[in-house]
């Protein structure tokens, strides 16, 4: 069995206009949320071996904040196809996973759409087609190898927006 913790980064700042986009940091909210995010996955077991990430500031910021909370020193791979993946990419990247339990965080569109693909059954909660920032959806594999991982075969398991932490 394989386990996937997916999530979008968190909440980022849009206060300069002239920040490429990859470089465009956390904002207080987004730093909070994440710190929140972390101790969620903690309180539950849900812990990576493995971090498939994004190599944006935003993404590594969301990293940075969710790891104090996590037992264990979970490896990071800063993945620079994962900046604004599709579904596809995002597919290729997780076969190539070797810990049992892996994190891949990344941007919509795409972390919407390969979320909505990956699972068997969405979950119930009605943020999830939009899975906005902080979004995390837990999902699990009856495979032996990442490599075996396809659309439409993953269980969820969990699925939480940081304002339902927090509320």
């Amino acid at each position: 069995m394989k386990r996937l913790i997916l999530t979008r980064h968190a909440k980022s700042s849009w206060d300069d206009p002239l920040t490429p986009d990859h470089e465009r940091p956390l904002n207080e909210r987004g730093r909070g949320a994440a710190a929140d995010l972390g101790q969620w996955l903690a309180s539950r077991g849900y812990v990576p071996g493995e971090v498939l990430c994004s190599d944006s500031l935003r993404t590594r910021q969301t990293w940075e904040r969710i790891a104090p909370s996590l037992p264990g020193a979970p490896v990071l791979a800063l993945k620079p196809a994962l900046y604004h993946a599709g579904p596809e990419v995002m597919l290729a990247v997780l076969r190539h996973a070797s810990a049992e339990t892996v994190m891949m965080i990344g941007h919509n569109p795409g972390i919407a759409e390969f979320a909505g693909r990956i699972a068997a059954k969405a979950p119930l909660n009605p943020e999830f087609a939009r899975y906005p920032t902080g979004a995390t959806l837990v999902v699990d594999f009856a495979v032996e190898s990442w490599a075996e991982v396809d659309f439409g075969r993953g269980r969820v398991e969990d699925f939480i927006v940081p304002r339902e932490i927090m509320a």
